[in-house]
């Protein structure tokens, strides 16, 4: 019988962090982020993080027994950039890598509807 798992990815242009529950999603089993793989802040963000950090992550699936994942991409939402960051992809791309199957993959990035309203826009000085 194979055991399944939730897999959260959250991908934003800054951090990648990933949270594995299980498949009721109340209890964490594994959870990195890029902070906690790179050194340069600047980097947490990148694709080579977000790989490393799906590593982690899968070791820590293999060890309790979770083969089969369901997958949900998030993005910062809101009012902010609805697109999940660079580091979805390589994420979702390093899970398949480490032999864990992904059953479903998808975006659950919240969207407004007709929430509040957006910042106003920034006005540089022309000389």
């Amino acid at each position: 019988m194979t055991k399944t798992g939730i897999i959260h990815i959250y991908a934003s242009r800054n951090n990648t962090m990933i949270l594995l529950t299980d498949i009721t999603g109340s209890e964490t089993i594994a959870k990195c982020s890029g902070g906690m793989v790179v050194k340069a802040q600047h980097k947490e963000g990148s694709p080579y993080a977000a790989m490393k950090v799906a590593e982690i992550v899968a070791e820590k699936a293999r060890e309790k027994g979770i083969d089969e994942v369901i997958v949900k991409v998030r993005g910062q939402g809101g009012i902010k950039p609805k697109n999940p960051g660079q580091g979805a992809e390589a994420a979702i791309l390093s899970l398949t890598r480490n032999n864990v199957r992904i059953k479903t993959i998808e975006n659950v990035t919240p969207i407004p509807h007709d929430g509040c309203r957006r910042k106003k826009r920034h006005r540089s000085k022309k000389d």
